[in-house]
């Protein structure tokens, strides 16, 4: 997804960019849990169905990779006020709260774009961010066509919050869109709920073990090292993770 963002709005790239670290381990559970199998949907029920497995699930959106556009699932006319687009609903009503047009626009244009199809990625990135599920379902749908799902089941893998993957994890969503690594540390740290403090060299977060992570940033953004310390500000050695 990097490097080829440019058309879209500064909030819309920095919102996905919050969920960056997160997601992208979200995504990579979510492809081992699924079967390799034909799917099928009904999306009267919210049923999305893999070889044999059946998840409940929220309709996102669809790609039409002959007109570039994306459209959302709550502006699919047939789908109004339906529980299938709750979750993109949600998301619809975040952008409006937050000022982020792409959410907000029924569809949206990905023509002007180098690689439409990889923008269209970037927005199934960012609605499962917004939604908060765990990772999304890119599925064929015909020709040229794509569909986008949200699970919304408990059996959908989540990975929890883990110190030993935390550099790993950050510096691949540092990667992934590259506007801003801050808002990939501070993104993640919302996303599990940890405190944090930031300052204008580093992001600080207290970690479930009562050990601190320090995130340090060069005068450019770019992460430069991640350390553990001890907490409650003691006055141990910081080590590298």
């Amino acid at each position: 997804m990097v490097n080829d963002d440019s058309g879209f709005s500064d909030a819309f790239v920095l919102e996905a960019e919050r969920h960056a670290a997160w997601g992208a381990a979200q995504l990579e559970a979510l492809t081992a849990f699924l079967p390799d199998a034909p799917w099928t949907a009904d999306l009267a029920q919210c049923c999305y169905r893999q070889g044999d497995l059946d998840l409940r699930v929220g309709l996102l959106g669809s790609y039409d990779s002959e007109e570039c556009t994306w459209m959302w699932g709550w502006a699919n006319p047939g789908l109004e006020g339906t529980e299938v687009v709750a979750l993109s609903g949600a998301v619809e009503r975040y952008g409006r709260a937050h000022g982020i047009a792409e959410l907000t626009f029924p569809v949206v244009d990905l023509r002007g774009f180098d690689d439409p199809d990889r923008m269209a990625e970037m927005i199934a990135f960012a609605g499962m961010g917004v939604a908060g599920a765990p990772g999304y379902i890119g599925a064929p749908a015909g020709p040229t066509t794509r569909v986008y799902f949200l699970p919304d089941d408990t059996q959908a893998p989540v990975v929890p919050f883990d110190p030993i993957t935390l550099p790993r994890l950050l510096l691949t969503g540092a990667g992934l869109i590259g506007r801003s690594p801050r808002h990939v540390v501070s993104g993640h740290f919302d996303h599990h709920g940890l405190p944090y403090r930031e300052e204008a060299d580093r992001i600080t977060a207290d970690l479930p073990n009562g050990t601190e992570a320090v995130i340090e940033f060069d005068a450019l953004g770019r992460i430069t090292g991640i350390k553990a310390t001890a907490g409650g500000g003691g006055s141990s050695e910081p080590g590298r993770y």
